[in-house]
């Protein structure tokens, strides 16, 4: 497949993002483990885990009100050097209360996707880099695609501290650590990345204040309302099977190590990603809203299925089959979302959408740890229950609603 019809810039997004998800591969799968072998309790352990959403959540507010005022390089620039800075504080201390800071004023990402302020701002930005309208869904595509290739390879790097504290007698806690100065190195070439970035993708709307959700046409605003509303439920759910906790389940229930947990989420990530390739495909025959709904309800019913599974390696079955679709509703949707509002509302519906998402999101792990004390399965019921509740009502909101190449 040739990518000339994506532009420098567009090509410049798609390597940010693979570095960047790289490094949350390993860390959405050790970072719970790591707290709990510092000594915090499940509970503590949500608290740090829901921080770290909180984040998304205020980065994206501040990107949705100012990115197309101030530019959307500088915000892209600024949130990397703070990634940097998280990054080093989980590195040098294991002080709680610098370690919730960090993760609220950096990214630490540890849902095993991308939730936060980078990627509201690049979902703005890629309609922009491409020179074909029609490839608007094959772009989000590829940009998940590569992304979730990416983090498959960074998740592989979770199993080094079981093999460095075998090999070179390193205790747990430590050669984990060693991770977090990976994800600092990583962070720096993010940096590096966006510092390349041309002017051209900023908003080439003139009247950059017109950006907010109070300026942005009704029908566009109709949209953002409903549509944030259904995300909310979706990432509410998705709140109690992040990857942290799942991996954290997998730890707890089969005593699965560090090691084969990365082989567990290298494969999910790489069945996820072969499917959105596949989602553009389906999206082209049966369209973008049906392709989100007729994908994502089996994924849901699996979800349920993997907490009654009885031996390890079914766990593990099901939680691929669940994989291998969950996701093909990611590009469709940004695809979606990006075709009915106008160009200059992309940053404001983007942002508002992502937000609503990750504060959802963010009340999920807290609740998960204090309810797998008493009921260890219980967050994959809520999360698939929630779910399909989600699915209907985007059936019932937007099945009539339908993006310009589909009318």
């Amino acid at each position: 497949m040739t990518l000339d019809w994506i532009s420098r810039d567009g090509k410049l997004i798609l390597g940010a993002r693979v570095v960047r998800t790289f490094s949350y591969g390993f860390v959405s799968v050790i970072l719970a483990i790591y707290l709990n072998l510092l000594g915090f309790n499940e509970i503590l352990v949500g608290v740090v885990l829901t921080a770290t959403l909180v984040n998304s959540v205020i980065f994206n507010i501040i990107s949705s009100v100012y990115a197309d005022k101030i530019g959307r390089r500088k915000f892209l620039i600024l949130y990397a050097v703070l990634m940097v800075i998280s990054a080093t504080v989980f590195f040098v201390t294991n002080n709680y209360v610098a370690l919730i800071i960090a993760a609220l004023i950096g990214t630490i990402n540890v849902t095993g996707s991308e939730v936060g302020a980078f990627l509201s701002l690049e979902q703005a930005i890629l309609p922009q880099t491409i020179n074909d309208e029609k490839k608007r869904t094959l772009i989000f595509s590829i940009y998940n695609m590569v992304g979730t290739f990416a983090m498959s390879g960074g998740v592989l790097l979770s199993g080094l501290p079981h093999i460095f504290s075998q090999q070179f007698g390193l205790d747990q806690t430590n050669a984990i650590k060693l991770l977090f100065l990976a994800y600092a190195v990583c962070a720096l070439g993010v940096l590096a990345i966006y510092l390349a970035l041309s002017p051209k993708i900023e908003t080439k709307s003139k009247n950059k204040h017109a950006n907010s959700f109070r300026n942005i046409t009704p029908q566009s605003r109709s949209v953002i309302k409903k549509i944030s509303s259904l995300f909310a439920v979706d990432s509410f759910a998705g709140g109690f099977v992040i990857q942290s906790i799942v991996s954290f389940w997998f730890y707890t229930k089969f005593g699965a190590d560090l090691s084969t947990l990365s082989y567990i989420f290298t494969m999910a990530g790489i069945l996820t990603a072969m499917s959105y390739l596949l989602a553009n495909k389906i999206a082209s025959k049966i369209g973008l809203v049906n392709t989100m709904i007729y994908t994502h309800i089996p994924s849901n019913i699996l979800l349920i299925l993997v907490a009654f599974a009885p031996s390890f390696p079914l766990a593990v079955g099901l939680y691929f089959a669940r994989m291998s679709i969950s996701q093909m509703d990611v590009p469709t949707r940004q695809s979606y979302l990006m075709a009915v509002v106008n160009e200059n509302e992309r940053v404001t519906a983007a942002g508002i959408t992502n937000t609503s998402r990750n504060i959802a999101q963010s009340v999920g792990p807290s609740l998960a740890g204090a309810i797998m004390g008493s009921l260890l399965s219980s967050p994959f019921i809520i999360g698939g229950v929630l779910k399909l509740a989600y699915d209907i009502g985007l059936f019932l909101n937007f099945r009539k609603i339908k993006p310009p190449e589909e009318l």
